[in-house]
């Protein structure tokens, strides 16, 4: 199988070195925004070859992989009108980039079977890229009406290859279910970084922050570019989960006064995220 990356980072550069390692590709082409990436990305044997433009690396390819930020789809999509290759991303929203597939393929809409790896890092480019990033981690399919049984198979095919567990849901719920387990928890991490950050006494803060404060902002060290786009194009879930968590931030400050009911609260969250832990 020849394999088309459009975005050689972190997802799709591990896409490429999964199916590498799995034998399932005898060729990949990489395209991205940035040269020295790139060079990397051919260096660390990710890419076998370099094309200028997603249309280029799309004409003799079986599938194409689009992992860029999500704003740059239509544009990529419309590059890809043209092309026989079965397509499919690594978009951590749904919605938007259903309606930019639809735009841009038209009648050929029905080569493109959406996906989700939910298998981040806080690193980004060719260089964070892993060939068992995937491993055990899911990957959520959110087929069209359109797609062929064959297509969705190949493409669940793919994904496994990479040691991925398959799973299937509508965009809408994906959309919303991500909101609350991924994009708001990013959000909450660049605001409080930046919020220190923009402190008179900030490098003294800094200095005593600890592991606490460490993993709790993890994820602010990912991708900008990337993270704006998903909060964007996910806006009104976002806004529906920045309210709720509003109203429970409310809660916990009530209870500032109430050690009993706070230390409740505390007890109920380390169960409910120890049983988690347990169960993935």
């Amino acid at each position: 199988m020849k394999l088309a990356v459009i975005g050689v980072g972190l997802i799709g550069g591990s896409f490429a070195l999964a199916l590498k390692k799995a034998k399932a590709v005898s060729h990949v082409v990489g395209v991205g925004r940035g040269e020295q990436n790139l060079k990397l990305a051919r260096e660390r044997g990710i890419v076998d070859a370099i094309a200028p433009d997603a249309a280029m690396a799309a004409r003799d390819a079986d599938l194409v992989l689009v992992a860029a930020p999500v704003a740059q789809f239509e544009s990529i999509f419309s590059s890809l009108r043209d092309s026989k290759a079965l397509i499919t991303d690594g978009g951590s929203t749904k919605r938007d980039v259903i309606a930019a597939a639809r735009k841009a393929l038209g009648g050929g809409i029905g080569r493109f079977v959406p996906a989700h790896p939910i298998a981040g890092a806080e690193k980004s480019g060719a260089a964070a890229a892993s060939a068992d990033l995937f491993q055990g981690r899911r990957v959520v399919l959110t087929p069209l009406a359109e797609n062929s049984p064959h297509a969705v198979a190949k493409v669940e095919r793919a994904w496994a290859a990479c040691g991925a567990r398959i799973s299937q849901m509508p965009a809408d719920e994906h959309d919303a279910v991500l909101a609350a387990v991924s994009h708001l928890p990013h959000l909450l991490a660049f605001a409080l970084v930046h919020e220190v950050a923009g402190r008179k006494n900030s490098e003294q803060l800094f200095s005593f922050a600890a592991g606490g404060f460490r993993d709790f902002t993890r994820i602010a060290s990912s991708h900008p570019e990337m993270w704006r786009d998903i909060c964007a194009s996910n806006k009104d879930r976002m806004l529906e989960e920045l309210s709720s968590f509003s109203r429970k931030l409310d809660q916990v400050k009530a209870l500032l006064d109430d050690p009993a009911g706070l230390e409740k609260l505390f007890a109920e969250a380390r169960e409910a995220r120890d049983r988690w832990i347990r169960s993935s």
